[in-house]
């Protein structure tokens, strides 16, 4: 998909609750998988034995963390919209709310679609953008997760 540029922020008001971007598909490798577990001591057998999840788990294999999904958020989203006069600082300040909705099996390729929900001034120099995003699976009915991110942007 070809990256959605919008002037600034601003351009992101009349366009709350409509659909702005959608990324390109991302493969979740097992490699990164244990990346993560490594990173993070979450060593599940489901997520790291692939002989033991390729027959044990309802999944028929590893599954990435519900953390790793929600981590690429950062990267599906900045690949995806840019600003041709960017904020000085973007903080991700947080979530109002996650649901991991589907589990991604190593090797499925994953996509974000982006909507922006919320557009608030928190004081001079400071915006808040709620963005809703969820997180598809190739060739899946129902997502992988679904988001409610909240960003801080500072003029």
């Amino acid at each position: 998909m070809a990256k959605t540029v919008l002037k600034s922020i601003d351009d992101l008001e009349a366009m709350i609750g409509t659909e702005v971007a959608v990324s390109d598909w991302v493969e979740v490798t097992q490699s990164q998988i244990e990346q993560f577990a490594n990173a993070t001591g979450d060593r599940q057998w489901i997520h790291l034995d692939v002989e033991r999840a390729g027959t044990e788990s309802p999944f028929g294999g590893t599954i990435a963390h519900g953390f790793l999904t929600l981590s690429l958020l950062s990267m599906l989203v900045s690949e995806s919209i840019g600003f041709s006069e960017p904020p000085r600082l973007t903080i991700n300040y947080g979530l109002n709310r996650v649901r991991f909705v589907g589990p991604v099996r190593a090797g499925t390729r994953i996509r974000s679609r982006i909507v922006p929900q919320n557009l608030e001034l928190i004081s001079a120099g400071l915006r808040q953008l709620s963005w809703m995003i969820t997180i598809e699976r190739e060739g899946e009915e129902r997502p992988a997760a679904v988001a409610e991110w909240l960003i801080r942007y500072y003029d």
